[in-house]
């Protein structure tokens, strides 16, 4: 089970039974949840750019190799 999931029972929980503790618990469960998932999405976008601009490199070296060198001499 996520833990953005358990901190969504936690906070019903509270809220049920009027503890306030365990629901801001809850709440404080599932921020700490969703900035970890926002953490990892931003890893894989900057590594997903990084492949990107790898590629371009190769293909402009490739291009530039293709076209016999520096401005085509």
């Amino acid at each position: 089970m996520s833990e953005k999931a358990k901190g969504k029972m936690k906070e019903a929980a509270g809220a049920m039974t009027g503890d306030e503790g365990k629901k801001y618990e809850g709440q404080a469960q599932q921020r700490k949840a969703a900035a970890r998932e926002e953490r990892e999405q931003q890893k894989r976008t900057k590594s997903e750019q990084n492949k990107a601009d790898r590629a371009e490199k190769s293909r402009d070296k490739q291009e530039r190799e293709d076209k016999g060198g520096l401005l085509g001499l």
